[in-house]
């Protein structure tokens, strides 16, 4: 929604000065919330056009006058047009703020990457996700370590970010981060916007990295095997916390939902048919497109077996991210199995449960909430089963209806 905008100039009678001088005042007025600001001159109420807002007379203290209001008009609508253009979020005080000087400009990377985050944290709820703010929050941290290990600053400017800066903090995120390929260019992502937010506010004039190339590598979807499924779903495990995040791993296997779809899912999401059967309809956080499913036996009865245990509406009682990360660990320990993680139970669902089995893809694109289904057939290229199943089942459909001579 387009926000009301509006600027006047005024002086401020309630402060006539004794020569019969009032102040000159700016009022930015933003979705109806004021800032006022001095302009830092005076005129007489006789020589004042309340209406233009402006000194009326041709003397030269009154032209003058009148072109700074003009030219101060101008600085707050480009102000205005920039910081909707760039972030889509301001009110008048960041503008006042701006013009002023109280702010300014931000001339060192980290100081802007802080501004862009504030207004990011107050857009979360709006048109930005938590998981957005902290994503960009965690490549500050990074970016923040690297300026004080490489160059022994707290920050550093602009205008002296080059090709050499970008490699480094490249080579920092893989060598001592030990992060992988995909997760560096993200990071590096995130600097470049910082640095065409700059380019935006016209601190620098050019992308001091014209020549980095992003190089963000096709992900590889995992899922186990039917015979690790198996070996999870029987394994004794003495530990109340550690067998019930198996049997949370369990159950995205058979649903398709994700992490952040269970920790949602409440009875709300469950709907019972006039056939007895019981399905899940759950818009999905990461999308919010609808995931349709008819739940099979073994969802069923996980959530029977928690049912006692529930809070409220909330099906289970998930704990925070890593402890269910921590809790992974020890179930890939019991189960041999290496590089485990709970969303490979998702990418498990839809090769080994769905696509093995001869679930369509139209079918499992609905299941998984996929927003089109070219999200849906990456998962054809990962599974050579379903491939030999379909080409066996194919080749019996047209034995002996074609010769070659």
């Amino acid at each position: 929604m387009r926000s009301t905008f509006r600027i006047l100039f005024y002086l401020n009678t309630s402060k006539r000065k004794k020569s019969g001088l009032c102040p000159v005042m700016g009022r930015i007025t933003v979705d109806g919330k004021i800032a006022q600001f001095s302009m830092k001159e005076d005129a007489r109420p006789e020589n004042w056009d309340a209406q233009k807002g402006r000194a009326t007379g041709k003397s030269r203290q009154q032209t003058d006058l009148n072109r700074k209001i003009t030219q101060t008009e101008q600085s707050i609508r480009d102000i205005y047009k920039r910081r909707v253009e760039e972030s889509g979020y301001v009110t008048s005080e960041l503008i006042k703020n701006e013009l002023t000087g109280v702010t300014g400009k931000s001339e060192t990377l980290l100081k802007l990457f802080q501004e862009h985050n504030a207004e990011c944290e107050k857009r979360v709820g709006i048109d930005r996700k938590s998981g957005t703010y902290k994503s960009y929050k965690n490549s500050y941290k990074h970016l923040s370590h690297f300026i004080r290990l490489k160059y022994g600053l707290d920050d550093y400017p602009l205008k002296q970010l080059d090709m050499s800066f970008i490699e480094q903090f490249d080579l920092y995120l893989r060598a001592d981060v030990g992060l992988c390929s995909n997760s560096v260019v993200n990071h590096i992502i995130s600097l470049k916007k910082m640095v065409a937010r700059a380019i935006n506010q016209k601190i620098i004039l050019h992308d001091p990295f014209p020549e980095y190339v992003l190089n963000k590598k096709k992900c590889k979807y995992q899922h186990i095997t039917k015979d690790e499924l198996k070996t999870i779903m029987s394994a004794q495990i003495e530990s109340e916390s550690v067998g019930f995040i198996r049997d949370m791993f369990v159950f995205s296997c058979f649903t398709g939902l994700a992490y952040a779809d269970i920790l949602q899912l409440s009875e709300r999401h469950l709907r019972e048919y006039p056939d007895g059967s019981i399905w899940i309809e759950i818009p999905r956080r990461k999308t919010g497109v609808e995931s349709i499913l008819r739940l099979l036996d073994i969802p069923k009865a996980i959530i029977e077996k928690y049912r006692p245990e529930k809070r409220g509406e909330q099906l289970f009682n998930i704990p925070k991210g890593y402890v269910v990360w921590n809790k992974m660990r020890e179930i890939e320990k019991l189960c041999n199995i290496k590089h485990l993680h709970f969303h490979m139970a998702r990418h498990t669902f839809a090769t080994q449960i769905c696509l093995n089995n001869g679930v369509s893809m139209e079918t499992l694109s609905k299941m998984m909430g996929h927003k089109s289904i070219r999200s849906t057939q990456i998962y054809a290229e990962i599974t050579g089963q379903k491939i030999g199943k379909d080409m066996k089942k194919l080749g019996k459909r047209i034995k002996g209806k074609y010769t070659v001579t």
